[in-house]
């Protein structure tokens, strides 16, 4: 396995530590440089996230019902300002999840979205009856997860029927099968049919990678090595059946923030975090190194600018939350 080292060109440390985006400096002394929660720097810089004008920008939008837009246009409509598009750029960005505005935002999601039938969350939904039970999809399930254990809400009886639904109900189908015609496969063709979402398994085992080893059970710890499984078989972003054809080619460029879309960078940073380190894994590693400049930075090459409650860097010009990440998976996969 020593062949898989994959070595920066240059370190860029320095430029992500500057204070000008604490969310950067909070990420790279927490998740690149190791540093406990306990540090002062880390401590000054996750108190910093909050009065960013980026953070404070977004949350003097929400209205008084926990939510941002309109209600009903949580998820389909107003893409992508609506509530949990916002909750999403908030969770990336590490804003507390004591925040009182952030406690609303996630209270509204619940209410809102969560189908109180089965813990999966849907695209339609209201605060009298929650999510549609027929509109339940695994790539916000697990998105929306992500999110809430992000903030906090682990332990919330809520999460844990959520988690519950992803570990019921995530399928691993690969062209070989076609999912049972049943609640929630039948209608959502998309979703599952012959060959299951790429993205409902990224951001299912995104959220499963969020919850700390010691509190996961048996059926998270057994969906978790399904879905690691089936990643690998891909090599990260290929074909599994033709390891000579890309899946889907935008996979290879980064991005920030990531919605319901996924880049190679996102699927090794969570098998990293999980502590994967295959070799069906190098073909990606190698994409993420030749992206490096010589100044050992990234650029941003995907964006929601225009489309969110603010923009995030500039598109085509050096990125630290590409770098930031592009490290950070260099770096775990180098100490596994």
């Amino acid at each position: 396995m020593a062949g898989l080292k994959k070595v920066p060109k240059a370190d860029p440390t320095k430029w992500l530590l500057e204070e000008e985006n604490p969310s950067i400096r909070y990420f790279t002394l927490t998740e690149l440089l190791d540093k406990p929660n306990t540090d002062p720097d880390v401590k000054k810089a996750r108190r910093a996230i909050m009065s960013d004008p980026v953070v404070v920008k977004i949350l003097s939008r929400q209205k008084d019902g926990g939510y941002w837009g309109k209600p009903q246009d949580f998820y389909v409509h107003a893409k992508y300002k609506g509530t949990v598009w916002t909750l999403l750029l908030l969770a990336q960005l590490g804003a507390d999840g004591k925040n009182d505005r952030i406690k609303n935002g996630c209270e509204f999601i619940l209410d809102y979205s969560q189908d109180r039938r089965s813990g999966g969350f849907a695209i339609h939904g209201n605060g009298v009856t929650g999510g549609n039970h027929s509109k339940v999809i695994p790539c916000l399930t697990g998105n929306m997860l992500w999110c809430l254990i992000r903030f906090g809400l682990l332990n919330d009886s809520r999460v844990r029927q959520g988690l519950n639904w992803i570990v019921k109900y995530l399928r691993f189908d690969d062209g070989d099968t076609r999912a049972p015609n049943e609640w929630p496969y039948e209608k959502l063709k998309p979703c599952w049919d012959k060959h299951t979402c790429h993205m409902a398994v990224v951001k299912s085992l995104k959220a499963l990678a969020e919850i700390p080893p010691n509190k996961r059970s048996k059926g998270v710890n057994e969906t978790i090595e399904k879905a690691a499984e089936f990643i690998l078989a891909h090599h990260i972003f290929k074909r599994s059946h033709n390891l000579q054809q890309i899946s889907i080619p935008k996979w290879l460029r980064f991005g920030y923030p990531l919605m319901w879309n996924d880049d190679i960078l996102e699927i090794l940073g969570i098998l990293a975090k999980l502590g994967y380190r295959d070799k069906r894994m190098e073909s990606a590693l190698d994409k993420i190194i030749n992206k490096q400049d010589n100044s050992g930075r990234w650029k941003l090459e995907s964006t929601f600018n225009g489309r969110t409650q603010v923009n995030i860097e500039q598109l085509g010009k050096p990125s630290k939350w590409i770098t930031l990440q592009a490290l950070t998976v260099l770096n775990r996969h180098n100490s596994l």
